[in-house]
């Protein structure tokens, strides 16, 4: 990914935090010697510094794509910035956004415990803390029987690239300007947006 410096984000934590808050990736590999593609949430292990996830088993993505280096993306908060919010003419249109790109090995799990282990993390991130779905209440026959239709893999981490184009490249004042106009408005990204730039401010 084309990163200039200003852009740059380097605190493990940050990204980490963003990782775990938009994890639905794009999952990319070789398959068939062409680029392919599959859109799938994806668990972080930071202890393992390792991506959990799954494929559905008809998804022929899995069957070349052990131990080749793939490439996970993960994709943040995203808006149009016009220049018509800045106090010059000359300036013209951008986006504003923060993405992440994970890159690393994939091994195929097969080992059950760590597969029920991995497939309940998911469940309890996602589920409402208010009558909760929790995969140990499900028939375990049941559960073992969907578990053959997929198939579950690991990715260790070998890279991080992350990215968070937030106008630093802008003086102070335009930066508030884009902000201004970004929290006018209802859409959640042009919010995210503006609150990620206040904290960029504030450092």
């Amino acid at each position: 990914m084309y990163i200039p410096k200003h852009f740059q984000l380097k605190d493990e934590e940050i990204i980490y935090d963003f990782i775990e808050k938009y994890s639905f990736a794009t999952l990319f590999s070789q398959h068939n010697g062409e680029p392919y593609a599959t859109h799938l949430p994806l668990t972080l292990n930071k202890g393992e510094s390792a991506l959990y996830g799954h494929f559905a088993r008809p998804n022929e993505q899995w069957k070349d794509m052990e131990y080749q280096q793939v490439l996970a993306v993960f994709q943040g908060p995203h808006c149009y910035i016009s220049p018509s919010w800045y106090e010059t003419t000359m300036a013209v249109p951008t986006w504003n956004y923060v993405s992440i790109h994970l890159y690393g090995k994939m091994e195929i799990v097969e080992d059950q415990k760590v597969i029920f282990d991995s497939l309940n993390d998911m469940v309890n991130k996602y589920e409402s803390p208010v009558s909760p779905y929790n995969l140990n209440d499900a028939d375990s026959r049941f559960i073992e029987g969907m578990s053959k239709g997929i198939v579950a893999f690991k990715i260790k981490i070998t890279k991080i690239e992350a990215k968070a184009k937030l106008s630093q490249n802008h003086p102070v004042e335009r930066q508030g300007l884009i902000i201004k106009h970004l929290e006018n408005t209802s859409q959640q990204d042009n919010l995210q947006i503006a609150f990620l730039m206040k904290k960029n401010l504030q450092k």
